[in-house]
């Protein structure tokens, strides 16, 4: 017994198995067996034992895989391991490698300016766009695409009003694809001019018809002609202001502005003495 207690590893199996335990160790110099309860003795340490599973040791800091490597892992799961069995099957993917390199930038957005009339800002329009870009193709070579994009204008809608397609500008090797932006711009009219959400547009009348009162009709943006009558005495800045008759409301598009009418006053450029003499009587009171 002296033996066993003087030998740190006989002690060892004494202390958890008893002298049972100690017919069980294999004489000295003999390759211990894992069917024993002794064989948990077997002097292979934590590392080596994960090594043998795994390919790696998770304690030391060399390289998985062998020498020359240098691939980092994440985990999943908590703990040591990373939840091994932790997932209830639903990822086998325990180990995600990490890119060495920088996350790839993606660029400004190319913008590109998209004239409108006013009468498709009115009503509202289709356009197609035919696009020719720079992509990456699966070799990582530079390649041209050909493209139709279908752009639908909404009624109302101003001019600055931007349209995104993401990913629809050049690419180029380690870097994202840009987006293409279409930009509205107004055209100019002939005889509207926008203000918001009401139309403007301008008139001629006589003296007479400034003082006697008229009718003017003014063609819209989509194809009516409306009659607005003209009661009161047009005198300088005057402006008849017709309700409902200017540019959708984008975001209510079943409301609309006003229709802004000014006048410009035509003065007779000659007049008889019996004309200036009626006219002063007129005036006169």
């Amino acid at each position: 017994m002296f033996q066993v207690l003087s030998d740190p590893q006989k002690k060892a199996v004494y202390d958890q198995y008893g002298e049972e335990g100690l017919s069980d160790m294999p004489p000295p110099g003999s390759t211990a067996s894992n069917n024993g309860r002794a064989g948990g003795f077997n002097p292979r340490n934590a590392e080596d034992i994960f090594a043998e599973f795994f390919g790696s040791s998770p304690f030391g800091f060399g390289s998985a895989g062998g020498p020359g490597r240098s691939t980092r892992f994440q985990s999943d799961g908590g703990g040591m391991f990373g939840g091994f069995g932790g997932n209830n099957g639903s990822d086998n993917n325990i180990f995600r490698t990490y890119s060495d390199g920088t996350a790839p930038k993606k660029p400004p957005p190319v913008e590109s300016k998209l004239p409108c009339t006013l009468e498709e800002l009115y009503s509202g329009s289709t356009r197609k766009m035919k696009i020719s870009r720079s992509i990456v193709d699966a070799n990582g070579r530079q390649a041209q695409e050909t493209e139709i994009l279908t752009i639908v204008v909404k009624p109302g809608w101003k001019k600055g009003t931007k349209i995104k397609f993401p990913d629809k500008g050049n690419e180029q090797v380690n870097q994202l694809a840009a987006d293409l932006v279409f930009v509205i711009d107004e055209k100019p009219h002939d005889l509207f001019k926008r203000d918001g959400n009401d139309l403007m547009t301008s008139r001629s009348v006589t003296l007479a018809e400034a003082i006697g009162g008229t009718t003017v009709n003014v063609d819209t943006l989509d194809g009516r002609n409306v009659s607005v009558g003209v009661t009161e005495i047009v005198s300088p800045g005057y402006e008849l202001v017709v309700p409902g008759e200017g540019m959708p409301i984008a975001k209510e598009p079943r409301t609309r502005g006003d229709l802004r009418i000014k006048f410009d006053v035509q003065f007779p450029t000659r007049l008889t003495n019996d004309q200036k003499s009626a006219l002063k009587r007129a005036l006169a009171g």
